[in-house]
């Protein structure tokens, strides 16, 4: 079948919205944020508002208001910005605990002795992404690597690590050969190391759904992490069978930014922002049913 839908204007799109059955007080106002925010962008917040039966009418259910979409909105923003502040914050620590603990252990420059890694091919993909990453760099500290030394070609691995994505960062820690120098890592954390570059992973997948401000508060998620065994508290917080949900991955964030910055406000903010937005259902992110009374969730955990 051939694409013939023709373009509408943005006030066509209210109309279409009130055919439809959504209730639009505010035309005005409607089309000014139809006019900023993609009409396809907001649909995935107005969509679990539809009525069921898939026949492509697209009906909204009786009382539907174009506020309500726009309040999912407005939350999974506020929400992702949460989010992002949380895996940077992470993020930061990470870098700064591999790059510690291998150089500790065998130098300045681990990142250039292959047979501390385990898969030739990845380390080799690893090393050419790093040193790209390295040329097209305009870091300061990178820069004055570059003017003051020649040997060896690559800054130090307190340096270098700075530049990689966190992508990168998650294989090279992932390609690491001796289980005890990624174990010494994950320690930090009290974690397991499987645990710990699963999640790794898990989060870079979050990051770029947030980072590329595409809708994550009810989002299935692709990649899933390994469920810790340890601590046995934090083990107790989660949904076993939400496991492609969000709720996991914020107790995560939440465990790590309380290891890495005591006193962190961050799941109470969290907390307030769910309570200010009635209209997303924590059940749809993964929340379990009791959520509210978890340690985790009272700020005893």
């Amino acid at each position: 079948m051939k694409f013939a839908k023709p373009p509408i204007s943005v006030e066509a799109q209210v109309e279409l919205l009130l055919s439809r059955g959504m209730s639009i007080p505010d035309h005005a106002r409607a089309c000014r944020y139809l006019a900023h925010i993609n009409y396809y962008r907001l649909r995935a917040y107005w969509l679990p508002l539809e009525q069921g039966g898939g026949n492509g009418e697209h009906r909204f259910r009786p009382g539907t208001c174009f506020d309500d979409a726009l309040a999912l909105y407005l939350f999974d923003r506020k929400f992702r910005l949460l989010v992002i502040e949380a895996i940077e914050r992470i993020e930061v620590s990470f870098r700064t605990q591999f790059a510690h603990v291998l150089a500790m252990r065998y130098g300045s420059h681990p990142h250039l002795d292959a047979v501390l890694f385990f898969n030739q091919e990845k380390y080799q993909s690893c090393l050419k992404g790093l040193r790209e990453e390295i040329s097209r760099s305009n870091e300061t500290f990178i820069d004055h690597y570059r003017r003051r030394y020649s040997d060896p070609e690559m800054p130090p691995i307190w340096a270098a690590c700075e530049v990689m994505t966190f992508g990168q960062l998650s294989r090279w820690f992932d390609n690491l050969k001796h289980r005890r120098d990624r174990q010494a890592i994950a320690a930090i954390y009290d974690l397991d190391e499987k645990i710990l570059g699963s999640l790794m992973h898990h989060l870079t997948h979050v990051r770029n759904l947030a980072a590329h401000h595409s809708r994550l508060w009810n989002r299935r998620l692709t990649f899933t992490m390994r469920q810790p065994q340890r601590p046995q508290n934090l083990r107790h917080d989660f949904n076993s069978v939400a496991d492609r949900n969000i709720h996991n991955t914020l107790v995560m964030l939440g465990y790590l930014l309380k290891v890495s910055s005591p006193g962190t406000s961050w799941v109470n903010r969290l907390r307030q922002l769910l309570n200010e937005y009635p209209q997303a259902n924590p059940a749809v992110m993964g929340f379990p049913g009791n959520w509210q009374t978890l340690p985790f969730w009272e700020g005893q955990a």
